[in-house]
């Protein structure tokens, strides 16, 4: 792929064009903003100036509900020899391109399941899609070049091909993303008229729960009304056993103990079907999920502490898997969750200790 042309100038499209361009790929970039494309091309992402013939590859990163519109638009005009869109539902689109009469063999839907809360073309990154699935949804009728420059697309943004049914792929996202993204949202909006000392309370649990609550609306109301089906299917499930749930707890509340202890079993059911659920989540890398052990760390919210303990754990001859942070209430101080192999705990903990740090048990 030497050229490629890139609709849509938000995250994604970005980020694509970020990567491309630092691969070598001459990226040609467009946006309904004009705006938008030229703060782009300023952050290195290529061109918007319009390419001068056809280009190899064009990637259409806009709203779902534009995508196919966006489509028939450029394949009529011929302007690539292949041509995908990112958007993070497939099985719309393809329909919408097929009911306007368009040849799909120059067409490869693709969804890069990446992303962060943040939006717009000053949020892209050219290393958003390293490590990251990259689903492809052919069907018998797209092309072996088509397909290649999509391969050849996600090797280029470091991302990892997957290959899946369109609609299959629809109810996968719509489990994964859309329906935990409308849940936290509603956990998140019992905070908002929540009062200052309770919401003063908030720990990592409820950090963890509501981080993707912070996403644009906006965009969110675009990919939802594209696939709003799987998503209420989902959201109607999760209803059921919020309902259930509920009756277990008022449960809790009665006098009788029979009823006490259907409450308390109807609640762990529902609390080890999480634990079921939840291991179930990949672990680093896509690998199978693997139990680590915590080293919790007192510290001080000051420049270069992050820097030292990473250097001393790095001394120690230890990885750290994972981290976090939880933050002290109203004090410039904090616990840091050092994620490591069981057998590192004890190297670990006695190499902080002697460095001086502060170490919870």
């Amino acid at each position: 792929m030497r050229t490629a042309l890139v609709i849509g100038t938000g995250l994604i499209g970005t980020s694509a064009a970020l990567a491309l361009a630092s691969r070598g790929v001459t990226v040609h970039l467009a946006d309904h903003d004009t705006g938008q494309a030229r703060t782009a091309a300023a952050l290195g992402a290529g061109t918007d100036e319009a390419p001068e013939g056809r280009v190899d590859l064009c990637v259409v990163a806009v709203p779902p509900a534009h995508v196919a519109a966006t489509l028939a638009d450029v394949m009529r005009r011929d302007v690539a020899r292949g041509y995908l869109d990112v958007a993070s539902v497939k099985g719309g689109p393809r329909r919408e391109l097929e009911a306007l009469g368009i040849d799909l063999t120059p067409y490869i839907g693709t969804h890069p399941m990446s992303g962060r809360e943040r939006s717009g073309p000053l949020a892209g990154t050219a290393d958003l899609f390293e490590g990251r699935p990259w689903v492809l949804t052919p069907t018998r009728d797209t092309d072996t070049e088509v397909l290649n420059l999509a391969l050849e697309l996600v090797a280029l943004c470091r991302g990892v091909p997957v290959v899946m049914d369109a609609d299959a792929h629809d109810r996968a996202v719509a489990l994964v993303s859309h329906m935990p993204h409308l849940v936290s949202s509603m956990v998140a909006a019992r905070l908002e008229h929540a009062e200052e000392t309770a919401v003063r309370l908030c720990g990592q649990g409820i950090r963890d729960v509501t981080r993707i609550a912070a996403s644009d609306p906006g965009m969110w109301i675009d990919i939802l009304s594209a696939n709003p089906g799987p998503v209420a299917d989902l959201l109607s499930a999760v209803a059921t056993d919020l309902d259930e749930t509920v009756t277990a707890l008022r449960a809790l509340q009665s006098a009788d103990d029979e009823k006490r202890r259907e409450g308390a079993a109807s609640v762990e059911s529902m609390l080890r079907r999480g634990n079921a659920g939840q291991v179930r989540v990949p672990g680093k890398h896509g690998t199978a999920p693997t139990t680590y052990e915590v080293v919790a760390v007192l510290i001080d919210d000051k420049a270069g502490q992050l820097a030292r303990i990473f250097a001393d754990a790095d001394r120690a001859g230890v990885n750290i898997e994972d981290v976090r942070i939880e933050h002290a209430t109203g004090q410039q101080a904090g616990l840091m969750q050092l994620m490591v192999e069981p057998k590192a705990v004890p190297v670990l903990t006695a190499a902080l200790r002697e460095r001086g740090w502060a170490i919870r048990q």
